[in-house]
């Protein structure tokens, strides 16, 4: 497993509801401007999304991909949301996580990274793309939750 980037930030708001925005992947592309669609395939028995289809990116970047998902929180919305990449065109990897705790009045939210690309990157391009993807990624979710 490749090298992975991690960034964290700071909501304001309870964490049952940066919980609830993570949950609802379908609506992702209105917040996460790389997100074109997104479809959910399967769900658990809790009404949790369990494998996602995600068309993301545009023109030669554009990639389609299935994401499978592992819920692990608490009722409040504290814990820890995983994904692993199941298949792709584009991708070899795609692992991550937010982790998710109460932090004063609000909910500090960890974003954790690492991509595999199908075709070979050289390791300061690839971590540049994911402090990229990870940065715009909980700017969006911290500016959904808020907004």
């Amino acid at each position: 497993m490749s090298p992975r980037t991690q960034e964290s930030i700071l909501v304001a708001a309870e964490p049952g509801a940066v919980c609830d925005v993570v949950a609802d992947v379908e609506a992702y592309p209105e917040w996460s401007p790389d997100v074109r669609s997104v479809t959910v395939l399967t769900e658990d028995e809790g009404a949790w999304p369990v494998e996602v289809e995600f068309t993301v990116g545009s023109g030669p970047m554009e990639d389609t991909y299935v994401l499978a998902y592992t819920w692990a929180l608490d009722a409040d919305g504290v814990g820890e949301v995983s994904w692993r990449l199941v298949r792709s065109q584009k991708l070899e990897a795609l692992d991550g996580r937010y982790v998710i705790a109460r932090e004063g009045g609000g909910t500090r939210v960890t974003y954790d990274l690492s991509v595999e690309l199908a075709v070979p990157l050289p390791g300061i391009l690839r971590r540049k793309a994911e402090r990229t993807i990870v940065s715009t990624a909980l700017q969006g979710l911290k500016a959904r939750v808020e907004g």
